[in-house]
């Protein structure tokens, strides 16, 4: 019969995710890059970049909370209704980690309670055809 790709129960399947773990070629934003973008002056340039043919939809369908690239309109716009861009909304809401937080949680100050910032879809502005 031969000796079966799957190792063990289930219990140690962390090896088998390792290499892709690894990888850097799906890696995303962090949260903290994205919050970068946000601010109206970075928004401003990453919703009207030039056409870049090596990019999906030619660099112009592009969802500034997710940092994806979208072939069309239509499934840009099917994609503000998805599962995975609202958790990333509600991720975004907290603010960014900084380095004076990191310094009262290490002791040398209080605990202040991150604030909540407001954030929503991005405008969508519909091309005249």
């Amino acid at each position: 019969m031969g000796k079966s790709n799957s190792y063990g129960n289930h219990n140690g399947d962390s090896h088998k995710n390792k290499a892709r773990r690894w990888k850097t070629k799906r890696r995303t934003k962090d949260l903290d890059q994205i919050h970068s973008d946000l601010k109206p002056e970075v928004a401003k340039k990453l919703l009207n970049q030039e056409v870049d043919l090596d990019v999906t939809g030619c660099a112009q369908h592009y969802c500034i909370t997710c940092a994806r690239y979208f072939v069309d309109m239509r499934s840009l716009k099917e994609h503000f209704k998805t599962k995975i861009h609202k958790k990333q909304l509600r991720l975004l809401r907290e603010e960014p980690y900084t380095q004076a937080e990191a310094e009262r949680a290490a002791g040398m100050g209080s605990f202040i309670a991150p604030k909540k910032i407001e954030v929503t879809t991005q405008p969508i502005e519909e091309e005249m055809e």
